[in-house]
């Protein structure tokens, strides 16, 4: 009896001590042989192992005296224990949930250079890294990121069945690996719960359950606020980054805290993050900087074909009741969830509470965007959105999470060869790869010095062609100081303007007088010239500070060389001298279709004028669409973009940000939000994938704001009022836009017109681009519109004229593709005698569906005159 007693005490004392295990963290001191306190907690050398931990080879400790790392852990990364064959790290556990953390701090010891460090870590058989190179790792994070870190932590959540948890370290043939520290944490309560929230799904939920798979952290955000260290989330000890070098435009939103009264709705929640996360959000309310119509973005980096859960953190800090702030969530360009209102789901204002949503990024991806915005299918009165924080974590496929690393930073790196043969093959290539590049510098050498020759043969001294120049200015959120020739030059043969010495840019400006500015943008300045004999011309002359560049320039030069037609302006040449940029285009007497709308004191446009120039613009812009193989998209359209002639025909103006169109077999062109607050799509500011569709919202806004004649974006206003196109929206789906009309036309207008101009607006600004009109249907439409109201006015009685008058039942946008006629846009000469082109007939233009206008064969044109592209009459 005395021995059973003393058998059940030993076996008692035996579990008590695995209980006490398990219920403490392991914290491992690498390569340390005592104990240390590092953010508040006792880490332990793993040269005392105990009952709890045994490591199966030694391997070999290293040391440095010198660590270039303010985390808090400086302590912990003197130390390493370098493995040269496969070793593992045996814990004792109780079956359960556990959160691993392994800590890199790559420093070099002795023969071990850990830029050639490459290998596998492999946790329970979940595989965590493949062919991994902690230097390369950390210098893609940084650069994606924007980050200075000299140290990694990779952390991991998995579910142990036995009782025991091995970590093996396995370095490639030839390579070796190391670690520095290792957490190993138990996870109670429901830290992943089974079922989440499906995106794309509308509503359903996906099974997502711990025991099948094993979860990566990829990212985790104090959204609005600071960065929290490890200490201040003593839950599981993790580390919170602030959202700020993850943002896609920190001015699309601005940050709130309230530090006051917070709780978790649940009291489960209590392990899911602390709750200083929940103190900061940011919001959309800076209307000033950007529409409310666009999304808040985040942008991250991720390894392709995984499924990721993407969990958001959410606390309403402002308001006090529901259906005060209703947003949509984005994930991937797909919607996760709408009608979202913080408020309504936690219950209250100041309660804390987490969503869970899982995605699949497919092969070839490797970036995930979240993305807030507001839901405009709702009838809240609030528009903006809220989030308090986020983490990413990407979940196994067949109990494996490695994403085969291509950032190593050796040379031989990924090699499974023998080292010495490496390192013959290595000196081998080096030397062959110098004699190549020696051949090369010597040919690259003789080439410049023959362009040299012949540069100043053929140019006068000091000038350089524009595409050898550094930019004077930058593209908008994207600054550089060069471009490659590459990517920005088109063939100088390519160009068919006329090329003007500077001499004579600035006898025609009299050299460059302030009292012939006529406008000024983001390039720089526009004169008034005169040249040759009286003809009178716009010079626009960029500024060294501009916010455009050598891009732009040669953009606008490339895409006015090979488009002509009555409602484009005509660029008559260019000049690129002393590191000049300098556009020359036919001057438009009245000036912009702004500056007759509001903001100056030119007499006010008449309904008709206003239907007519909105017409001129969408002819421009219907020619843009269709005139090429590919169609080109203006991507910057906006009334201080259509100018008016001596008889106030519009023309549309400024191809700077102008992108060919998509290829045949592609939807959109994939490109960087690029345009104007106010008048951007907000499909394509929330996908960055440009459609002609694009350029179709712009001209909605254009619509309202000839009708209402205000800014698309005026703080000054009650905040119902800032926004232009959701003001006028609103008002045009209760079908009273009459009610904000310009006071300065006082009725002088067809209310049937009108209706039907608002119309076409209201279509132009549908948020999905495949619900808007084309620009051809815009066109017809306006057409429509214009004949509406000269019918009005033939009418003798105005209060019962409608559409009927004309023959018209209420017309659809749903219209058969539109067959246009040849119009006389290069019919007659061009009025510059240098270099005069000889007149151009029909059979030089385009025919097919539709037939347009096109003389980009024309050898030097330096103006235009022509007709119009009429749609047959209705």
């Amino acid at each position: 009896m005395k021995f059973l007693r003393l058998l059940l005490m030993g076996l008692a004392s035996t579990l008590l001590q695995i209980a006490q295990a398990q219920a403490k963290p392991f914290l491992i001191n690498c390569g340390y042989n005592s104990s240390t306190d590092v953010d508040n907690r006792n880490w332990v050398g793993d040269l005392t192992f105990g009952n709890n931990f045994t490591l199966s080879f030694p391997g070999i400790i290293a040391s440095t005296t010198t660590v270039n790392e303010e985390s808090g852990y400086q302590s912990l990364y003197r130390t390493a224990r370098i493995f040269n064959m496969t070793s593992y790290y045996n814990f004792s556990v109780f079956s359960g949930n556990y959160c691993i953390r392994l800590h890199f701090y790559p420093f070099s010891f002795e023969n071990f250079n850990v830029n050639e460090s490459v290998f596998d870590v492999t946790a329970n058989e979940l595989k965590l890294v493949s062919k991994f190179n902690v230097p390369g790792e950390i210098s893609w994070k940084n650069m994606k990121s924007n980050l200075v870190v000299a140290s990694l932590v990779k952390e991991y959540f998995l579910n142990v069945s036995s009782n025991e948890l091995n970590i093996e370290f396995v370095p490639n043939s030839g390579s070796f690996a190391f670690v520095n520290a290792i957490e190993v944490i138990p996870v109670g309560g429901n830290l992943f719960v089974d079922l989440v929230n499906k995106v794309g799904s509308n509503g359903l939920k996906t099974s997502l359950s711990m025991n099948d798979r094993g979860i990566e952290t990829m990212y985790r955000l104090n959204v609005g606020g600071h960065g929290l260290n490890s200490s201040e989330d003593q839950g599981l000890w993790r580390k919170w980054e602030s959202d700020e070098k993850f943002v896609f435009s920190l001015n699309a939103a601005t940050t709130i805290s309230n530090a006051s009264n917070i709780s978790y709705v649940s009291s489960n929640d209590s392990l899911i993050a602390p709750l200083m996360v929940y103190e900061t959000a940011r919001m959309m309310t800076n209307s000033e900087v950007v529409e409310k119509r666009f999304n808040v973005s985040w942008r991250f980096d991720v390894d392709p074909n995984f499924d990721y859960l993407v969990r958001l953190h959410f606390c309403e800090l402002l308001y006090d009741r529901a259906n005060e702030r209703v947003f949509r969530i984005y994930i991937n360009n797909k919607t996760a969830a709408e009608n979202y209102d913080v408020f309504l789901r936690a219950g209250g204002t100041n309660k804390a509470y987490h969503e869970d949503y899982a995605d699949l990024v497919p092969q070839q991806v490797d970036t995930l965007w979240l993305q807030l915005g507001p839901d405009l299918s709702t009838t809240a009165s609030g528009t903006d959105a809220l989030l308090n924080g986020v983490e990413i974590f990407k979940l196994s496929r067949n109990w494996n999470l490695a994403h085969a690393s291509e950032r190593i930073t050796g040379e031989e790196g990924l090699s499974d060869k023998q080292p010495e043969k490496g390192l013959w093959e290595a000196i081998g290539v080096g030397g062959v790869s110098v004699v190549t590049i020696s051949i090369v510098c010597t040919l690259f050498f003789f080439c410049i010095q023959k362009k040299k020759a012949t540069s100043v043969k053929e140019n006068p001294p000091g000038w350089h062609p524009l595409f050898l120049h550094e930019t004077m200015g930058s593209t908008t959120d994207a600054r550089v100081s060069k471009l490659p020739v590459t990517n920005i030059v088109p063939s100088a043969s390519n160009r068919i303007g006329r090329r003007f010495a500077l001499s004579e840019i600035r006898a025609a400006t009299r050299n460059f007088d302030e009292s012939l500015v006529i406008g000024t943008g983001g390039f720089g300045k526009v004169y008034k010239g005169e040249i040759e004999e009286g003809n009178m011309v716009a010079i626009k002359r960029a500024h060294p500070q501009s916010e455009q560049g050598l891009a732009e320039f040669e953009t606008e030069i490339e895409m006015l060389s090979k488009l002509r037609h009555r409602h484009l302006v005509s660029m008559i040449g260019y000049c690129e001298e002393q590191q000049e940029m300098i556009l020359v285009y036919e001057y438009m007497a009245n000036g912009t279709l702004r500056s007759h709308l509001y903001g100056s004191a030119l007499s006010a446009l008449t309904w008709k004028q206003r239907v007519e120039a909105c017409i001129g613009a969408a002819r421009g812009l219907h020619y843009l669409h269709t005139g090429a193989e590919r169609g080109i998209i203006h991507r910057d359209v906006k009334t201080t973009n259509i100018l008016l002639d001596e008889n106030f025909v519009a023309k549309m103006a400024d191809f700077g940000l102008s992108k060919d169109g998509p290829a045949f077999d592609h939807t959109h062109v994939s490109t960087a939000v690029k345009g104007s607050f106010g008048y951007l799509d907000p499909e394509y500011f929330r996908r960055q994938q440009l459609t002609q569709k694009s350029d179709v919202y712009s001209f909605g806004v254009v619509l309202f704001e000839v009708v209402c004649a205000r800014p698309v974006i005026n703080p000054s206003l009650p905040k119902d009022q800032i926004n232009l196109a959701e003001w006028s929206l609103r008002w045009q789906r209760q079908r009273s836009l009459e009610t904000i009309v310009d006071p300065r036309l006082e009725g002088a207008y067809s209310l049937e017109s009108l209706k039907k101009f608002g119309e076409i607006a209201e279509k132009c600004l549908a948020d999905e681009g495949k619900n808007r009109p084309t620009m051809g249907e815009v066109l017809w439409h306006l057409e429509y519109v214009l004949q509406l109201n000269e019918a009005y006015k033939r009418s003798g009685d105005q209060e019962s004229f409608g559409s009927s008058e004309l023959g018209f039942a209420d017309l659809s946008f749903g219209l058969p593709h539109i067959i246009e006629q040849v119009d006389d846009a290069c019919s007659k000469p061009l009025n510059i005698k240098e270099n005069a082109v000889e007149s151009i007939g029909e059979d030089h233009c385009l025919e097919d569906t539709i037939r347009v206008v096109d003389c980009s064969q024309l050898v030097n044109p330096q103006g235009r005159e022509g007709g119009r592209t009429p749609i047959p009459n209705i």
